[in-house]
């Protein structure tokens, strides 16, 4: 089972997710388990204050280190310990895939301006982000890590196979997928899906997927 724990300030953000469809599934089938763990309850003033103004000024606050290092101690985390961030490596299916492979997950969630830096280098064991755009917070990108995740694992979806042929999954892009009507509005599927030749079909799909990564990477250094 993994068991997948992630901090954060809003434990609220990931009830209604984590309770639907494919998490929801894994969690059932017990592939999964989710630790959702509240950074406030590692402060210790009345206030459960998480932030402070950063040192040598400047605008917005700064998520303290303390809550984080606790909160990771409390549940006695080991590697990977992920912290969401806009400086992070891009995430990729071959991460989805590692971390579906492995026993527990820990993401950690900022929020506010950023997080002090001692959790990004003595903390966690590797920064990620979903691209190059800024996130009110990591709840979004943890909940993305999640689905990507967990929907690899035993028992979250009803054809595991349908995983296995995704965009991305030890290939390029995935052929595009059509199904019934087979004309609607006066578009038509494309006449091989419907021929029943099945060499023929594979054929298409292996030529449309490499028609759309080149179109996506038109330079040639092919797709993660």
């Amino acid at each position: 089972m993994l068991r997948i724990n992630v901090l954060t300030i809003f434990p609220d953000y990931f009830t209604t997710p984590l309770a639907l469809s494919i998490p929801s599934r894994a969690a059932a089938a017990g592939s999964v388990s989710y630790n959702v763990v509240d950074l406030r309850d590692f402060t210790h003033d009345r206030h459960r204050t998480v932030d402070d103004y950063p040192y040598g000024g400047g605008p917005g606050m700064v998520m303290k280190p303390g809550p984080f290092f606790e909160g990771v101690d409390s549940v006695g985390a080991v590697a990977p310990i992920v912290l969401l961030s806009p400086r992070g490596r891009v995430f990729s299916q071959a991460d989805a895939r590692r971390f579906a492979a492995g026993s527990e997950l820990t993401l950690l969630c900022g929020h506010y301006k950023d997080v002090d830096q001692r959790v990004a280098d003595h903390l966690a064991t590797e920064e990620i982000s979903l691209g190059d755009f800024v996130l009110s917070g990591g709840e979004p990108a943890a909940l993305a890590v999640i689905d990507a995740t967990v929907r690899l694992l035993p028992g979250a979806m009803s054809d595991l196979d349908s995983a296995h042929t995704d965009s991305f999954f030890d290939r390029e892009l995935s052929a595009p997928s059509y199904t019934r009507p087979p004309e609607f509005r006066g578009h038509a599927v494309p006449e091989v899906l419907l021929s029943g030749d099945h060499k023929r079909i594979a054929r298409w799909r292996e030529s449309e997927a490499e028609r759309l990564s080149a179109e996506r990477d038109p330079g040639g250094s092919g797709c993660p």
